[in-house]
């Protein structure tokens, strides 16, 4: 069964190969003619080829691959002009290339014919703009952070992977969570075990004593960080040292790294508070502030998927098998749809089912119950919560509803 076509005698079909600088477009114009033209990445490029389109820019369909984010400019500018725009698959198009030239060759001009042909064949998704859909906000947000905890891994790598086991590598046992901001303060003052030992233990506790901020056994944490420094092993360079200086530095930057993405984290929460999407996510257990924000940023308005099947496949959360004749392979997940969302589903999976009551728990039990060690059964429950989280979301999100909590009755009640 083909696909209808809703391209009408009127519509004239532009395909974009996205570039940097300038975009290659091929231009199918209603009368059957057909031209190639290079489009300058200006607002003067961009007139000239709704020129050239001619007629009314309602009627024109603009294609093109994501690239980057190189299209969005060109996109937004088309769209507010009153152009239709559409995304065509990358892999689609790399599949049609082969088909229509059979060969492995590729050049722009090649790309931009092979998108006409697909939007032809009305093989492509209309492209809804972040900023007209009202969620750039939310999406630089989420961007922002991503990027800073990427930055913050590497620094964090980087410390206990060459500056800490070199310097005082027993201090690492120490470091308990990623979020210890004392663990930074403690080594901008105390590098190497040097400049803890230089003091008796006693004048280094009360020295330290505002470092480490607030702990249940300060004094007892503190011993055992000058017993740690007393009996190290590591490299014995100067407290003033070139080196020493360097370890600081990145220390500095690690924790400046970590106070931003708190800021984020706090920002996040604040912008996104009056929204009634977020908070109907919100409710769902296991999806924090940070995750909630990565759902509404990768997914935009929940309410276009007219159903959840179609949310599933955007997240990448469908089934798929290969078969051909009497063979039939095993169902597993697609991972064609967005990967930032399995992973925020992931990451709310895991915490939910670590809660002490829910229906996510209950799932994850029921999944495993037969062989609860078992880690491949163990990782497949984990991807069974994570499914059912997103159609959840879905759901709350289209019908403005809160989460309703599971509980737990006895057979006798």
């Amino acid at each position: 069964m083909t696909e209808q076509s809703n391209i009408n005698s009127e519509t004239v079909l532009v395909a974009l190969d996205i570039a940097k600088k300038s975009h290659d477009a091929f231009v199918l114009m209603p009368n059957g003619k057909r031209y190639f033209t290079k489009v300058a990445n200006s607002h003067l490029g961009y007139q000239q080829l709704l020129d050239r389109a001619g007629g009314d820019p309602r009627q024109v369909k603009v294609g093109f691959e994501p690239t980057a984010d190189y299209h969005r400019n060109i996109a937004y500018w088309l769209a507010d002009a009153g152009c239709q725009c559409f995304l065509v698959s990358s892999l689609a198009s790399h599949r049609a290339r082969e088909m229509l030239f059979q060969t492995w060759d590729k050049n722009d001009r090649k790309d931009a014919r092979v998108i006409l042909y697909l939007m032809e064949q009305n093989i492509m998704e209309p492209f809804h703009d972040p900023l007209r859909s009202n969620v750039m906000d939310i999406q630089e947000l989420s961007n922002t952070y991503h990027q800073i905890s990427l930055a913050r891994t590497r620094a964090m790598n980087s410390l206990f992977n060459h500056y800490i086991i070199l310097y005082f590598p027993e201090i690492e046992r120490f470091f308990n969570s990623t979020r210890s901001e004392w663990f930074c303060r403690f080594m901008l003052k105390y590098p190497t075990p040097a400049s803890i030992t230089r003091y008796k233990l006693d004048t280094f506790i009360k020295r330290a004593w505002d470092v480490v901020g607030r702990k249940v056994s300060k004094t007892r944490l503190l011993t055992e960080l000058y017993d740690a420094a007393a009996n190290s092993v590591g490299i014995p360079v100067g407290v003033h040292s070139v080196a020493v200086e360097t370890f600081k530095l990145q220390v500095q930057r690690f924790y400046d790294l970590s106070l931003q993405r708190a800021e984020l984290e706090t920002k996040a929460d604040q912008f996104l508070g009056d929204r009634d999407d977020y908070n109907h996510l919100r409710s769902i257990p296991g999806v924090g502030p940070i995750v909630a924000m990565i759902i509404l940023a990768e997914s935009g308005d929940l309410r276009r998927f007219s159903h959840y099947r179609q949310y599933l496949n955007y997240c990448g959360f469908n089934l798929s098998a290969q078969q051909s004749g009497n063979k039939s392979g095993q169902y597993h997940l697609s991972k064609r749809g967005n990967a930032r969302l399995r992973y925020a589903y992931w990451l709310a999976a895991t915490s939910a089912i670590r809660q002490r009551e829910n229906s996510f728990r209950a799932k994850f039990a029921r999944y495993i119950h037969k062989d609860p060690e078992n880690p491949d059964l163990k990782r497949k429950g984990r991807v069974a919560v994570a499914t059912k989280m997103a159609r959840i979301a879905h759901a709350l999100v289209k019908t403005g509803s809160d989460y309703r909590g599971f509980y737990e009755f006895s057979r006798g009640t």
